[in-house]
């Protein structure tokens, strides 16, 4: 199968509306986690401006461990009680954070980001992991990307059934 992205258009949710046709698309008959979150990083990370990062940990038990992502090396282990991604783990909320700086116990693992949204991996009861979106700009993500990405994710959680 041969799959092409295409550039997004129109208004910040007319772009989101693209972005989930063409995550369904990719997730269409796929059911493999690895596969489908390499997929999705690449993805978001190709499609969408001012990403330094975007990918996917996945809940082993006792703390978050990196899976598919496009960016820098990333932290291998982040424990639930440790920075954004710990955050929407443990509370199973989005987590939009504006300024990581400003943020108690941020993780630093690339210097360079500045804001970053969080997207619980939740199915039924069950903790799957999380969806990371990180930006080297303040403030980069508002209500639509939180909406947008919560939507991708949904997506992705529904490919594992």
């Amino acid at each position: 199968m041969s799959f092409t992205t295409q550039t997004l258009s129109g208004s910040k949710p007319e772009q989101y509306a693209q972005l989930a046709a063409q995550a369904r698309a990719l997730l269409h008959g796929e059911s493999d986690r690895i596969a489908n979150a390499a997929n999705l990083a690449a993805l978001l990370y190709h499609s969408l401006p001012d990403f330094n990062w975007a990918g996917f940990y996945f809940f082993d038990g006792r703390e978050l461990v990196v899976g598919p992502f496009q960016g820098l090396p990333a932290c291998v282990r982040i424990p639930l009680d440790k920075g954004v991604c710990g955050a929407a783990a443990r509370t199973r909320q989005t987590q939009r954070v504006d300024d990581v700086e400003a943020f108690p116990g941020h993780i630093a693992c690339d210097a360079a980001s500045r804001s970053e949204l969080v997207v619980p991996l939740v199915r039924g009861d069950t903790l799957i992991g999380v969806l990371d979106l990180d930006s080297p700009r303040v403030a980069r993500f508002d209500a639509d990307d939180q909406q947008g990405m919560e939507t991708i994710a949904r997506l992705f959680v529904e490919s594992l059934e």
